[in-house]
């Protein structure tokens, strides 16, 4: 019974973040929330993405938003701490077209009683797409691993047979763009268990789809050189910084090379196309956080991009509604050479 009560407050929770979505600058007649914090960071947020709707010239047709329980942390009489996760999909018209983007996105609710009702009293909200620092994830037999210094059971990496075999080619490639989309597509919700998945997971997820999409690694041993991954050997990370990590990647794709993975800057992002890269500084220091990959194009010709760290399917390429933007966001356009 208790759990059924809880439980009324999380669904109107839910309902309460799907409507916020589509009619951001529509007050809510009920609330289950009692966070201040939350309250204001949300008004915020509201007005920002109605001036968003209307610079984009969108309209907002509809959202579905649902719920899983990942873990109860706590649960007494008077207080239930859980973590959710929300996936959602939210359709808008532009251009005479409906689009649909999706993203899932992770929260801490705390649930403290009131009467004879619950109240969320607490959101924590975690924004994975601002940390830099990447810690190995992955789960077997229902227990998490993790840390350098514990094994890690992982399945065979897709690379481990076949990599070396191919450090020989030189010759040059066309870059398949439909086949990195569509690899981007095809895994964009959950990892590909052929290859190890991060906790911060952006740019590994990037790295593999530009992978599928004919990029030839640079293999070098070395993980400050080079683009390359191995997976693990004798419990040993094989696999270089620019693979996984966003900074790192940005100054691969930046520094000129005769073969291999090639990219020239541009100035905006109309002139990408798909299977081309957009990177992230949040705070304008220079340093990369984020990574991100064009799968498609809105009625308007802008790019729509799909991502990992928060799972996210055919979003705006600006992601002025992600939690990490802020007004100091500063951009990079990659676009990746025809021929690798």
């Amino acid at each position: 019974m208790m759990e059924e009560q809880w439980k009324r407050s999380l669904y109107l929770y839910v309902d309460q973040i799907n409507r916020g979505r589509v009619e951001p600058r529509t007050e809510p007649r009920h609330t289950a929330v009692n966070d201040p914090r939350f309250l204001m960071e949300q008004g915020e947020r509201s007005r920002r993405l109605a001036e968003w709707y209307d610079a984009r010239g969108i309209k907002p047709l509809r959202g579905e938003t649902g719920v899983k329980t990942l873990r109860l942390v706590r649960q007494t009489p008077s207080e239930v701490i859980t973590e959710i996760s929300l996936h959602s999909a939210f359709y808008y018209e532009k251009g005479g077209l409906t689009h649909r983007e999706d993203t899932v996105n992770s929260e801490r609710l705390t649930f403290s009683r009131e009467g004879n009702g619950w109240e969320i009293a607490a959101v924590e909200r975690a924004i994975p797409e601002r940390q830099a620092v990447r810690k190995a994830v992955t789960e077997a037999a229902g227990r998490t691993y993790g840390g350098e210094d514990e094994p890690l059971p992982l399945p065979q990496p897709l690379l481990n047979r076949s990599i070396l075999g191919g450090m020989a080619e030189t010759r040059e490639v066309l870059y398949r763009r439909e086949d990195a989309a569509a690899y981007a597509d095809r895994w964009w919700q959950e990892g590909n268990p052929e290859f190890e998945t991060f906790a911060v997971d952006c740019t590994n997820y990037v790295s593999q789809c530009l992978f599928a999409g004919g990029a030839p690694i640079n293999y070098t041993g070395k993980r400050e050189t080079g683009w390359w991954y191995k997976g693990y050997a004798g419990n040993r990370e094989w696999w270089s910084f620019s693979w996984t990590v966003s900074d790192s990647l940005q100054r691969y794709l930046s520094t000129g090379r005769s073969s291999g993975l090639r990219a020239e800057v541009v100035k905006r992002p109309e002139q990408l196309m798909l299977g081309d890269v957009i990177q992230y500084d949040w705070d304008g220091n220079g340093q990369f956080q984020h990574s991100t990959i064009v799968t498609a194009f809105d009625a308007g010709g802008m790019p729509l991009v799909n991502a990992h760290t928060v799972s996210s399917r055919h979003r705006y390429w600006d992601y002025r509604d992600s939690y990490a933007w802020t007004d100091r966001t500063v951009y990079r356009f990659f676009h990746i050479n025809d021929y690798l």
